[in-house]
């Protein structure tokens, strides 16, 4: 195995891998075309005129299971926790890396995050 055999480290990097992950799905605008057939577009205009887009998971089927899913951190959260301790288990070298990188790139958007708040003040 490639990450480390300490039970705590390797909770965190899962842990960390699972939250970016699971944003990479839920919100990033990446994936957004992987998540559009299981949604529909509602416009309505707000107060000032504009015009406001809203997602809602399709109603029916497996697009209306897939869009409730999809709509959920939680929910997408525990099936991407599933599969990324999966990965580790079969002590597969390229999903050790694939947790890593995810990880990784956790820690760089929560210090984004929090330096994007300290600049805001």
């Amino acid at each position: 195995m490639f990450l480390p055999h300490n039970e705590f480290t390797l909770f965190v990097l899962l842990g960390l891998a699972s939250f970016r992950l699971t944003r990479l799905i839920v919100f990033d605008k990446i994936m957004e075309p992987l998540r559009r057939p299981f949604f529909k577009e509602i416009e309505e205009k707000n107060a000032e005129g504009e015009v406001e887009i809203y997602l809602l998971p399709k109603e029916k089927g497996l697009l209306g299971w897939g869009g409730q899913l999809l709509s959920c951190f939680w929910c997408v959260g525990v099936w991407v926790s599933l599969f990324l301790v999966f990965l580790h288990l079969q002590s597969w070298f390229i999903g050790d890396i694939v947790v890593l990188i995810l990880a990784v790139a956790a820690v760089g958007a929560i210090i984004e995050v929090i330096i994007s708040k300290i600049m805001d003040i």
